[in-house]
This record gives C-alpha cells, structure tokens and sequence, in this order.
C-alpha cells in the first residue's frame, strides 16, 4: 500500500485494494445532488450523480485517513455506492471488475426481523423492459455487481426492510 493516500478497507481486502481520485473534496455529509454523469446521454436525464470527494463520515468504516473514492448516494441517502471499478463498464475488457462497496447509512430503528438482510438489486435498463435480479449476500457490503450490457440501469434496491433507488451507468467495455 502506497503512501499517498491509498485506502483499506478489510472487507474488501480480499477482492482488491484501490486508489482513490485526487479530486476536490465533497463536505462529509453533503446532501446527494442527482445529476447526470458525464457517460450518461444527456438528453434522458439518467444517472445518479458520481461524487469524487470524501466519503460521508458515516460510510467511513474500514477506511484508513479522508477516504475520497468515486461514489454514488442513493436517492433516499439511505445508501452509498463505492465504486472501486469506476468508471463501471460492461463488458469488463482490461481484466479488472465492477467492484461496488455497498454501505447502508446507519439505521435509525431497529430492522425487520422478519426481513431478510440480503441487499436485493433490481436493475432495469434505461427506455427497455430488460430487468435483472442480483444479490449480495449477508446484506450490503463489498460485489462485484456486472449487469448484461452497457447502458443506464435503474436500481431498485432492497435490504433488512429498508429501499433505496440510484441509477448507475455502464460504460461500453
């Protein structure tokens, strides 16, 4: 691990360490501004924004310093999408993945517990009926999340009776 400013974050230790942007700093909890990232077609409006500064201080956990890492809020602020494999593309052509932290902004109440804590994600791409289902296991947290073609996909996602919806777009491989 290098010293300028490499993160760690143990849970995904195991699938890869990354280097975060040394762009601007967002102020820790910033309130999301939905706003079409520059891969996504700007006449349809799809696409969440992609943040480039720091971490919200909440999604800090595991992270060593001021983690700054490409990430993406949920409309709701109820989760944050990391985005190690930024930018996203598919199909994945230089041997890397598409690496999503996913973290929960902690909850206020206590969760369901008829409710399972899978993070469910479905995802519909942008003016088409395709629709896919994928799961991260044990709840939010580290995926490789690869969706079956480039393009804007909605998401609807769905954990320990909790919801929250973001768009994220792939790039063409």
């Amino acid at each position: 691990m290098g010293s300028r400013g490499r993160l760690v974050l143990a849970a995904v230790v195991l699938l890869a360490a990354c280097t975060p942007t040394d762009e601007p700093a967002t102020p820790a909890g910033a309130a999301p501004t939905p706003a079409p990232p520059s891969a996504a077609p700007a006449a349809t409006g799809c696409g969440s924004r992609i943040e480039t500064g720091l971490l919200p201080e909440w999604a800090h956990g595991g992270f060593r310093g001021e983690p700054r890492i490409a990430h993406v809020f949920g409309a709701k602020g109820e989760i944050v999408a990391v985005l190690f494999g930024h930018p996203l593309r598919q199909p994945r052509t230089d041997g890397s993945n598409n690496k999503i932290l996913w973290v929960p902004r902690p909850a206020t109440t206590s969760p369901d517990p008829t409710s399972s804590p899978t993070l469910v994600i479905t995802a519909t791409l942008h003016g088409t009926d395709t629709r896919v289902t994928r799961q991260v296991t044990g709840g939010p947290g580290p995926s490789i999340i690869d969706l079956p073609q480039a393009g804007c996909w909605h998401l609807d996602l769905r954990w320990s009776g909790r919801t929250d919806t973001m768009d994220l777009v792939y790039a063409d491989g």
